[in-house]
């Protein structure tokens, strides 16, 4: 049979397992991401493994989240991550370097390799045809202390791409477009592998953004060909050496296919409240908005900032909105300086932020009451912004900035900008920002550095039988920015689960600790796609912390799923949907004969209350199995060596 790109690499890194459709397999890591955000609680985590030295080719540490230090808790966690990274043989990168999957992209990302990241935009790397997945912490921890990472293997969608797009539209625009045709659960259990002679059309950073907004499908990973586009781009970066040539065999098994012309792909937006509100903007009405927020790792490229920076050249921002702008990287920020492009945006009226995440995951930005904020980020959950009642829409760079001028949501195909710049540019990374990894064990500490702010994570125990009451009872499409709310005020407390929990699912309901305190914990009941999102496992955390037993939905995004399983909470699944209607929040409910349902995968639900029995399924691989009745992934994969 003819393969897949992605099939080729898993194939290429294959250690345990057979590559079939649904089989979980072991693959080889060659490299992990950490940010600083999810960071704290990988290294506590990745200590309390007890190892010497890190078995992945490259691992880093990046601190672009929580960089707004408005009180002692971030820089607490910096210079734990810091002190981690040098015990057990990380690259730290400092705050300012950039946002994680920007300099990966730029500096460390390899064709054909794996990559390995706690944060759900991981895919990014799929731009330079590596298989870049977002897992949770411990996921990540396992990774770096073992060297590999159990998936099982995904099926194939391939999106062929024929023509190019039009001087005005971005990549942008073509990831809305696939997520207003597929919606935020589309690309589940799928890897999207890209094709067509339209891919020669896309610059990597372009694939970049397309490949970053597929975790927004659901989607395990998203995959280019290393082609030509490839090349050039590293020889941007000074890294010739790492390019070959990659791609699909000619004719190519796929279990899924979409064809796009991109000649036929217009601007549009995401409307409030999710990534898949698709709307064109020639069919909107005149939008007004307060605020435009350019940057986030989905729009931050050098050539994103370049057209930006042509579009508010000789204009002024209006007088009604604010304007923020974060370049990806030190390096962009540094040649935007260089070239002059930096004062065009200064002088027209726009706020240049440091080269980091900032307002994309509520570190500050946060819109008026009632706001209007038009962002070239990848989500626009409600209360991700740090407004609760804000409506935000997702836009290209282009329209960000065009509309930042005109006070209101404008067609960029009406701006005059440039369109093309220099092809041949070379970048020069400074190292000024890196710690790098330090090969002589003799010479690293050997203790981590703990500030009053670092708590211990809750500790799992094995699963057994339920009698306890629905404590919660959710709708479709909660999201972990639901269950762990993200903002300026609670992401210095990722390290501090005790006190994270006194808001857990506060963007829903305000009493979820107190229902989990007076039940002593619980069940939760949701919808469809629960825990769509970030990888955050803190989603999983403050559950387990808060003595939650298991969560039933009508579906689950695979990272939280993966986060639940490794924290010992059962995660599962109405047989029949309509079943969800039947349960209604405090029945007392009761699930028996847990060990053995493990291994059929059929539960009995009873709802001691209406006195009914509802059939819920977990499809649980062995390795699964084993790890919620030996209380969690880190009970498990401690001592774990592969045959």
């Amino acid at each position: 049979m003819k393969k897949s790109l992605a099939i080729k690499i898993l194939e290429n890194h294959l250690l345990q397992g057979k590559i079939k459709t649904g089989e979980e397999i072991c693959i080889k890591i060659d490299q992990t991401l950490t940010q600083d955000s999810t960071g704290t609680m990988a290294y506590l985590q990745l200590e309390a493994m007890d190892i010497e030295d890190v078995k992945t080719e490259n691992s880093l540490a990046y601190i672009d989240h929580n960089i707004l230090q408005q009180g002692f808790e971030n820089a607490d966690d910096h210079e734990f991550i810091k002190s981690a990274a040098n015990k057990f043989g990380i690259t730290f990168s400092k705050a300012g370097c950039g946002i994680c999957h920007q300099v990966q992209l730029e500096q460390f990302g390899k064709v054909g390799n794996t990559l390995l990241g706690s944060d759900s935009h991981t895919p990014t790397g799929g731009a330079l045809g590596q298989i870049a997945i977002g897992a949770g912490g411990l996921d990540v921890a396992v990774a770096m202390a073992r060297g590999f990472y159990f998936i099982k293997v995904p099926k194939i969608f391939n999106i062929k791409l024929k023509n190019s797009l039009k001087d005005y539209v971005n990549a942008k625009d073509l990831i809305l477009y696939i997520l207003g045709k597929l919606s935020v659960k589309g690309g589940t259990g799928y890897i999207m592998e890209y094709s067509g002679e339209g891919v020669k059309s896309l610059s990597v950073t372009d694939r970049a953004t397309i490949c970053n907004m597929g975790a927004e499908l659901g989607a395990t990973t998203s995959i280019f060909p290393s082609d030509e586009n490839t090349l050039k781009y590293l020889k941007s970066q000074n890294r010739k050496e790492d390019y070959k040539k990659l791609e699909a065999d000619e004719d190519a098994f796929y279990d899924e296919f979409m064809e796009i012309d991109l000649s036929k792909i217009e601007p549009a937006v995401a409307r409030p409240h999710f990534p898949d509100q698709y709307q064109k903007i020639s069919e909107m009405d005149k939008i007004k908005i307060d605020q435009v927020a350019i940057g986030s790792c989905t729009n931050s490229s050098y050539m994103d900032m370049m057209k930006v920076a042509s579009i508010l050249d000789g204009k002024k921002v209006h007088p009604d909105v604010s304007l923020v702008i974060s370049p990806g990287s030190a390096t962009i920020l540094q040649k935007l300086s260089e070239n002059g492009s930096l004062a065009k945006m200064i002088k027209a009226g726009a706020r240049i932020l440091e080269s980091g995440c900032g307002p994309c995951i509520g570190m500050g930005q946060a819109p008026k009451a009632g706001g209007i904020s038009l962002r070239s980020f990848n989500r626009n959950f409600k209360g991700r912004s740090g407004t609760i009642d804000a409506q935000i829409y997702l836009a290209s760079p282009e329209t960000c900035a065009i509309s930042a001028i005109n006070g209101f949501i404008s067609n960029p195909k009406e701006a005059e900008f440039k369109k093309d710049f220099d092809e041949n540019i070379i970048f020069d990374h400074t190292d000024a920002y890196f710690i790098k990894r330090e090969e002589d064990l003799s010479k690293r500490i050997k203790k981590t550095v703990k500030g009053k702010n670092i708590k211990p994570f809750p500790k799992a125990s094995p699963v057994s039988d339920i009698n306890s009451k629905i404590i919660y009872k959710g709708g479709d499409g909660i999201t972990t920015d639901d269950i762990c709310p993200s903002n300026a005020r609670l992401l210095p407390f990722r390290s501090n689960i005790e006190y994270l929990s006194e808001f857990a699912f506060t963007t829903k309901i305000d009493d979820f600790k107190k229902r989990a305190e007076k039940n002593s914990g619980g069940v939760i009941v949701a919808g469809v796609n629960y825990g769509q999102g970030s990888s955050r496992e803190h989603a999983a955390l403050i559950p387990l912390y808060l003595n939650v037993k298991a969560v039933i939905a009508k579906s689950f995004a695979r990272i939280h799923r993966s986060n639940l399983i490794n924290n010992a909470i059962l995660p599962l699944e109405f047989e029949k949907k309509e079943d969800y209607e039947k349960l209604s929040e405090f029945d007392n409910i009761q699930i028996k004969n847990i060990e053995k349902s493990l291994e059929s995968g059929e539960f009995i639900l009873k709802d001691l209350d209406k006195d009914i029995e509802i059939k819920v399924r977990g499809e649980f691989s062995k390795r699964e199995i084993e790890i919620l009745k030996m209380g969690g992934y880190l009970n498990y994969a401690k001592n774990l060596e592969l045959e």
